[in-house]
This record gives structure tokens, sequence and C-alpha cells, in this order.
């Protein structure tokens, strides 16, 4: 069981953030399977995923909650044990429904490989620009260097795939804006209480929080769109629902909360790029479609990035904790 209520060094912080962009890579082809063969819309799709997720939370919480006692002197000051500020949980729900929403409305209008690209293309930017204005985070020469690759890598994957997906649908590529900008305010969100104040909220419970409040903003539009699954679908969508859940919902968020919280929020936005890598490599190898040159070097342009910055975050801050890790500026 992994330890998400405690102070997390550097390098765990990007295992963390790494590990939960892999697992988010694989929600695409359960969500495309779900589409397929369940009668649900995106809006349904993203209303259990965010439930379930919440429900296998909740189940886990007696295991991942704060701990009792031992806690090291050394360690950062929490949050109060009771239920986050109002305000910060609500920004917070807000942004992971946005987030989630609006990506799969992205793929309903324009194709999964485009607005994963698009969505993941832009969320650096928009990180980099909102931790510039917020927390003077400077990325020096080689994050921009990094953060310039990253985007080049995606941008050989879009024309990879360009001339057998889908057109980019000027509908889609907003939905996929709005979900980079629901993905940007959480991850700024995030790492600026921890730098701001010394204090982190539990990740699971802020998780939780955020889980709640998607399933319950969603619930009217899920209703509408319609809320249950093709009868003659039930035991295959229960299951690809519980896996979308688990997996690349409860295990995976607060997995990458964990690790936000002590990695620079650019750097943890570039490291998610990881997740279209993941989703390509189940793509070649589990449903058997082929990786084009382009596709390879997308890949690997993108792996370089990554790596990248990861080594220089953890040439800036080995082995810091949330409140005193030191900004590149």
């Amino acid at each position: 069981m992994f330890s998400f209520h405690s102070a997390l060094p550097a390098r765990r912080g990007l295992l963390y953030v790494a590990l939960a962009a892999t697992a988010w890579g694989t929600a695409g082809a359960a969500a495309a399977l779900l589409f397929r063969h369940s009668g649900l819309g995106p809006l349904a799709l993203t209303f259990w995923r965010s439930l379930g997720g919440a429900a296998v939370l909740l189940a886990l919480r007696p295991f991942t909650g704060p701990r009792r006692s031992g806690r090291p002197r050394t360690a950062p000051r929490t949050a109060p044990r009771s239920a986050p500020a109002l305000v910060r949980v609500l920004l917070n729900g807000l942004g992971l429904t946005l987030f989630q929403a609006a990506y799969f409305l992205a793929v309903r209008h324009t194709g999964l490989a485009v607005a994963t690209v698009v969505t993941l293309g832009s969320a650096p930017v928009l990180v980099a620009l909102g931790g510039r204005l917020l927390m003077d985070e400077r990325l020096g020469r080689a994050g921009v260097s990094a953060v310039l690759g990253a985007v080049a890598g995606l941008a050989v994957l879009v024309l990879g795939d360009g001339t057998s997906g889908p057109g980019a649908d000027p509908v889609g590529l907003a939905w996929a804006l709005a979900s980079a900008a629901g993905y940007a305010a959480i991850t700024l969100a995030t790492r600026h209480r921890a730098s701001r104040t010394g204090a982190v909220d539990d990740p699971a419970a802020t998780t939780l929080w955020s889980f709640l409040i998607c399933a319950a903003c969603l619930f009217p539009f899920a209703l509408a769109e319609g809320l249950l699954p093709a009868a003659g679908s039930l035991p295959s969508t229960l299951a690809l629902l519980g896996y979308l859940a688990t997996v690349p919902t409860a295990l995976a968020y607060a997995l990458y909360f964990a690790g936000a919280a002590v990695i620079r929020a650019a750097t943890a936005s570039v490291i998610a790029l990881i997740e279209p890598l993941s989703a390509t490599a189940i793509a070649a190898t589990l449903l058997g479609e082929p990786l084009t040159p382009a596709a390879l070097l997308g890949t690997a342009v993108l792996l370089l990035s990554v790596t990248a910055l990861a080594r220089a975050e953890l040439r800036a801050a080995p082995g810091t904790v949330p409140g005193t890790a030191p900004h590149s500026g």
C-alpha cells in the first residue's frame, strides 16, 4: 500500500507522478471500449468514473488517512483533520470536473489522438504561465528546452496520426483546451498551497472530495444524456467501469496529488505527458495498431524531454518536502 499521507522526497514525487500518468494512459482504451459497447456518453462515463473512484477511495480511507501518531517532528505542517476549506475543495473539484468531462467531449468531437495531444500539449504552457504569475517559478534554459521538446514531440505525434485519424474539429479543440485549463488549475493549486503555507492537504482526502464534487456536478447532465448502460453489455460494462474507477482514477489521482505537492508545477505537467506514450504502447501491443516512423520519433522526443526535466528537478531540489523546495528563480 502506498503511503499518501506523509511528506515525500522529490525523487518519490517524480515516481508517483510518472506512475499516475502511465495509469491514465490506460483510461483511453477502457473508455473506447465502453463507448463502443455500453451505450454510455462522455458525461455519463465521467460521472460513473468519478463516483466509482470516490467509492474506492472511501473504502480505502482507513489505510490512506493521516497517521494518528508517530509523525516525525521535521514533517511539514498538514491541513486540519477536518475537511479542507470549502473554497479550496470546490475549486479542486470543479477543476477535476472540467478536466475529465471536457476531455471526453473532445474525444467525441475530434478523436482520441488529437484530443489527448492537444490537452496535454497545451497544459505545460498553461502551467508554466501560471507558475510564473503565481509562484515566480522560472524554468531556466534546461526547463524551457524540455518543455519545448515535449511540445515538439506531441506535434510529431499529431502529424503522424493526422493522416488516418479524424480532423481537428474546432469544437473538439475548444473542449481539449478547456480540459487543459482544468488540469492546469489543479496542478497549480496543489503546488501553490504547499509552497505558500508549508501545509499540505491529505492527498487521499483531496482526491475523494474532488471526485464527489465532480459526480455531483455531472449527475443532472449524465441523467439527461443517459445514465444507465445497455442491458446486454452489463457484465463487460461493470468490469470496465470497475477498472476505470480503480486504476486510472482512484489510484492514479491519489498518486498524482501526492507527487505534485513536492515537485514544481511545470515539472509535474510535463511528466504527465507520459500518458499519451503509454496509450500509444497499449494500442501497439494489445490492439495491434502499427507505430509509424513519425509516432516513434514523437515518442522518443517526449521521453527524452520528460527524462531531462526530471533530472533537472532532482538536481534543483533533492529530497525536498512541501514548503521547503526552492524555486528555480
